[in-house]
């Protein structure tokens, strides 16, 4: 091992699956890979998602754990092995910078959320007058949108015109450009960045501590949820729509793309994050063992994540009476910050309670990841300047995220974000896993 003497170690070995958990078990489980699931084939997704995990995704992640224990170095600094591919930790710097700066972005939306919900009646329950006359209340149970003379189509809820219009205030085009950050969410963004930087001040020392809660907590909140979200009326509808296969979808090579990015996204494959945990490892630590059952529990969380949220969305469509479930999905954000907040209106009993436990559970997911994924970008620079102190790297790196964040709640943020996530998130980070995958096996490195 290389520097084994004089790099920090987890306390203990549960530390390590504990924040190794908080890392993959994150944002992704709860409104990204249901809404991918349903767009692609329902339950027929789930097959090459298995086969992706088996035959990608675990020997990857087993991979990465053992080259970080072995070297003891960041996703970067280990490709001194072969200084041609140095490149490829580069890139997956850059690809893990675009993602936790518009993932913390994400937290402080849900901050915003989670606080709001304190409040006598949720904000995005009731339209305002100032709303339009197509809002329709979220708070509401109607049996058919005709009731008030909208259409289906017509028909626009609260809870959608309180995200895009009051806390984002998005803009329907950019040609005039983004705009000026909004003050609120920019501060909640402020409250995000602290938060993260507070749990890796010292390194593997603290946030060691915190992953047990950051790991276990949101599988209390979720289940919780989710034995309510059964009990409504149409839930089991909106499980069978999601589980449902749609057996044509498997031949079409879009759903094998999906299934692919989307547990490299969940696992966090290829983005360094998994060298720097384990580089942290001591040198005869089994993480076979935690290879195992990180992959296994990610995958578990997905479909737990996906039967809830579409639990909810099967009584949203029930009570107003919307045949197809289909209607009332929203993609990517919209499925956490509207489909969720329109169903959770309607509950009769404390609403404010469950919302309160929802956002909370997002927001201890994201930062989870957030952690892991502000951690690579640390632990990298710090091996490159190993004379500063951890905490001056973590601080700085911390104070640029948050700026580089703010362009994410100006009203344009969402279009960039989109950008960002499809090019930096994405397409970058799937092609060096590729290149990285192909050095590994020795195609490229020599011994």
């Amino acid at each position: 091992p290389i520097d084994q003497q004089n790099r920090p170690e987890w306390s203990n070995k549960l530390e390590f699956l504990m924040s190794c958990i908080s890392m993959s078990v994150g944002l992704g489980n709860v409104w990204r890979f249901p809404f991918t699931a349903y767009e692609n084939g329902g339950g027929a997704f789930l097959i090459p998602y298995i086969i992706v995990l088996f035959v990608i995704g675990r020997p990857l992640y087993y991979l990465e754990m053992i080259l970080g224990q072995f070297t003891s170095r960041s996703s970067v600094k280990i490709w001194e092995i072969s200084p041609l591919f140095r490149g490829i930790g580069v890139g997956q710097l850059v690809g893990t910078t675009s993602v936790v700066t518009y993932y913390v972005s994400l937290i402080a939306i849900t901050l915003s959320y989670m606080f709001a919900s304190f409040a006598s009646e949720l904000p995005w329950a009731k339209c305002e007058e100032s709303w339009g006359e197509h809002c329709v209340d979220s708070s509401a149970i109607i049996a058919h949108a005709g009731d008030r003379n909208k259409t289906v189509e017509q028909a626009v809820s609260s809870s959608q015109i309180y995200f895009l219009d009051i806390v984002l205030k998005e803009k329907s085009q950019i040609y005039d450009g983004i705009g000026s950050p909004d003050w609120k969410l920019s501060l909640w963004l402020l409250l995000a960045w602290a938060v993260i930087f507070l749990i890796l001040v010292r390194g593997v020392r603290s946030s060691g501590k915190a992953a047990y809660f950051l790991a276990i907590f949101p599988y209390v909140v979720l289940l919780i949820i989710l034995i309510r979200a059964l009990t409504l009326e149409g839930a089991i509808d909106g499980v069978i729509f999601f589980v449902k296969p749609q057996w044509g979808e498997l031949l079409n090579p879009k759903v094998w793309y999906s299934a692919t990015t989307q547990l490299f996204f969940s696992l966090s494959v290829g983005m360094g994050s998994i060298i720097m945990f384990s580089s942290y490892n001591n040198f005869h630590h089994n993480i076979y063992r935690d290879a195992m059952i990180v992959t296994t529990l990610d995958t578990f969380t997905s479909l737990l994540g996906g039967m809830t949220i579409f639990s909810i969305l099967g009584n949203l469509a029930h009570n107003l009476g919307v045949d197809d479930i289909s209607k009332v999905v929203k993609s990517g954000t919209g499925l956490a910050f509207i489909s969720y907040p329109d169903a959770i209106a309607k509950f009769d009993v404390v609403p404010q309670l469950f919302s309160v436990l929802f956002f909370f559970m997002l927001f201890v997911l994201g930062v989870g990841s957030a952690v892991a994924l502000h951690s690579a970008i640390i632990t990298a620079v710090w091996d490159a300047f190993p004379k500063l102190k951890y905490w001056q790297v973590a601080l700085g790196l911390s104070i640029i995220g948050y700026f580089c964040g703010l362009v994410y709640v100006t009203p344009g943020g969402q279009w960039i974000l989109d950008i960002v996530d499809h090019y930096g998130g994405t397409t970058l980070i799937f092609v060096m896993a590729i290149i990285e995958r192909l050095a590994y096996t020795g195609d490229f490195v020599g011994d």
